[in-house]
C-alpha cells in the first residue's frame, strides 16, 4: 500500500491500482446499523460504499450522511478491532 502511495506522489501511479483499506469487508458485504429507529444498509463496493443509491469513498462519509455528525465509520458499523483479552 505504501509503495502505491509513493508511486502516486511521484506521478507513476497506474489509475487501475485501487488502494483499499485492509479493514474493509469483502465486496458485496452489507453492513446494517439501526440509527434513530431506522435500519440503514450500506453495501461494500469495489471502489467505495453505497447507501440508498449514493456512493461514498469511506465508511465515515456514509456514517456522517446517516447521522449528520462526524463518526469513525468502522466504529459506527461495529468493525473496530477488539483488543484481545489477556489471560
Amino acid at each position: 500500500m505504501l509503495d502505491l502511495l509513493a508511486d502516486e506522489i511521484d506521478g507513476k501511479s497506474d489509475r487501475r491500482a485501487i488502494i483499499t483499506d485492509p479493514r474493509n469487508p469483502l465486496i458485496g458485504t452489507r453492513l446494517v446499523r439501526e440509527w434513530d429507529g431506522v435500519e440503514h444498509t450500506v453495501t461494500v463496493m469495489k471502489d467505495g460504499f453505497d447507501w440508498q443509491g449514493r456512493k461514498f469513498k469511506s465508511l465515515s462519509a456514509a456514517a456522517k450522511a446517516i447521522t449528520g455528525t462526524q463518526w469513525n465509520g468502522y466504529r459506527f458499523f461495529g468493525l473496530r478491532e477488539r483488543k484481545q483479552e489477556q489471560v
